[in-house]
């Protein structure tokens, strides 16, 4: 039978050496309450310590003083395992001083294993992994030099096919954030703009014996539709009734409680825009509009589509201005189909979402080769089309579902900027001019990690472009070939000049022919 209490009383059931799930989406469904609760115990009586906090999608709130990050920071944390770090600007810092234990697992195994475990199976196998930077073999999921459990992914052969074995360690508390709770305690997500892996991390919580601690918005007299149910009341121990505060002009167009035609979506993109440009995580800058704009021409009429964060955003926003939103279905890791990806902060929310599912299920629509094209980011791309879109030299934001999109997807469109950190572009009559080349060159002999194998895509016979600001590439048998060349761009100064490697240069066959 669930008890409610307050976050402060519930946070008192939190063990020393716990392994917390938490259940959210970056920034998105985070049970921040408690969070504020842990921390506060934290400071008061040095208890809880020796945690180990896993998130399949990771949980930042791009601010240092809230959610899990104080709590981290003044030591009561010694494991992090999750998909992405990105919004979680201490944590990243503190990693790289080896303040504690950091993994960084692909979302989809990491949301499938949750599943495959709560049911009593030892792990969650798959070949995506196979090849790339989490793979034991090439660099393994550590994140620094104190990380070294290999128990968390390991290489197996299965009737001489190569695997790899996702296991987490089991959760003795799940912290969920949801909406409402009735009178026999089954909790609803109505108000939510995801469920993520709520029901998976809940049922292997139980099966160790664990605490399954809820925070509500609210309790209802009235009772939702079974259907409507997220988590059942057998599988919740402890709810904390305290509403969190949110954009009420813009929640309910993100939680899918409003409906939204898809004439208004464009209006409400901008809004969001506004939003995130407060803070200074939306830019806006003409490098990326350049680049989503021409991204958003790959599309065609009747794609299902998955758009990942960053300068990829872009290509749902011009969809959207291009008038060709309509032909399309978009979707998002977290389990949102139809409608338009929100960006920045709001990664993971969709705008008039025409369903959302459990993550673990989007993923499996993804990995069965459901998607028909992808938009990525990329912080680096080598000769043989290999992709880095997770760590730089001192800097990483963690994989989050990038791995299991690009391996499954037929047609891959990576989006980045040609360099970065003092690139300067202008743009007019339609002419491109590059007034100041970035310091950082973003096309290199090799990639410092591997997220995306440019061998596994050709072996796969996978359509792959990289489109920049000034030009497109695509991914051919040899490696990287230049197939386009925007107008008002010297293709000899701007582009062949500046890589460290000769390309084949597709365009110029083009113009012999056009000649």
């Amino acid at each position: 039978m669930f008890q409610i209490m307050t976050a402060a009383e519930a946070a008192r059931f939190i063990e020393d050496h716990a392994v917390i799930g938490l259940n959210s989406f970056a920034a998105m469904a985070n049970p921040e309450k408690l969070h504020d609760a842990i921390t506060q115990r934290f400071r008061e009586t040095g208890h809880p310590r020796g945690l180990t906090l896993i998130s399949s999608a990771g949980f930042g709130l791009l601010d240092p003083d809230r959610g899990a990050e104080p709590y981290i920071r003044e030591g009561a944390v010694s494991k992090i395992i999750a998909s992405h770090y990105g919004t979680l600007p201490v944590v990243r810092k503190l990693v790289l001083e080896d303040r504690f234990e950091a993994y960084n697992l692909p979302l989809g195994p990491m949301s499938h294993a949750l599943r495959a475990q709560a049911g009593g199976h030892d792990g969650y196998f798959t070949r995506t992994g196979l090849g790339i930077f989490v793979d034991p073999r090439v660099e393994g999921p550590g994140l620094n030099s104190i990380s070294k459990d290999e128990s968390l992914v390991r290489l197996v052969t299965i009737e001489g096919e190569e695997y790899l074995r996702y296991h987490l360690p089991a959760p003795t508390i799940a912290l969920i954030k949801a909406t409402s709770v009735d009178a026999n305690g089954n909790v609803s997500f109505e108000n939510e703009y995801c469920s993520v892996d709520a029901l998976s991390l809940a049922q292997l919580t139980r099966r160790a014996n664990g605490k399954v601690i809820v925070q509500v918005d609210r309790l209802r007299s009235d009772f939702r539709r079974p259907r409507d149910v997220i988590l059942p009341a057998a599988l919740v121990d402890i709810i904390v009734v305290c509403p969190q505060e949110r954009n009420d002009e813009l929640f309910g167009t993100l939680s899918g409680d409003i409906h939204v035609p898809l004439t208004h979506m464009q209006y409400w993109y901008a809004r969001l825009e506004e939003e995130n440009a407060k803070i200074g995580y939306e830019r806006d800058d003409l490098p990326s509009s350049i680049i989503g704009s021409r991204a958003a021409d790959e599309l065609r009429p009747g794609d299902i589509v998955n758009i990942g964060i960053g300068i990829p955003e872009k290509a749902a926003k011009y969809a959207a201005v291009k008038g060709i939103l309509q032909s399309l279905t978009l979707s998002v890791e977290s389990g949102g189909m139809g409608g338009l990806p929100a960006g920045g902060r709001q990664f993971g929310a969709m705008i008039g979402a025409g369903s959302i599912s459990d993550m673990s299920m989007q993923f499996d629509f993804y990995d069965g080769g459901g998607l028909d094209r992808c938009f990525m980011g990329a912080l680096e791309i080598d000769r043989h089309g290999n992709v880095n879109a997770h760590r730089s030299a001192d800097h990483y934001a963690g994989v989050g579902g990038f791995c299991n999109i690009t391996a499954a997807t037929e047609n891959v469109v990576f989006c980045f900027t040609f360099s970065a950190k003092g690139l300067e572009v202008s743009q007019k009559d339609g002419l491109i001019r590059i007034e100041k080349e970035g310091k950082i060159p973003k096309i290199v002999e090799h990639v410092r990690s591997i997220s995306f194998s440019g061998r596994k895509a050709v072996e796969n016979r996978q359509n792959v472009l990289y489109i920049t600001e000034r030009c497109v590439f695509a991914l051919r048998p040899e490696g990287l070939a230049l197939i386009e060349v925007y107008p008002g761009i010297d293709k000899q100064k701007d582009i062949l000049e500046k890589l460290p490697f000769a390309v084949a240069d597709e365009t110029a066959a083009q113009q012999d022919l056009s000649d």
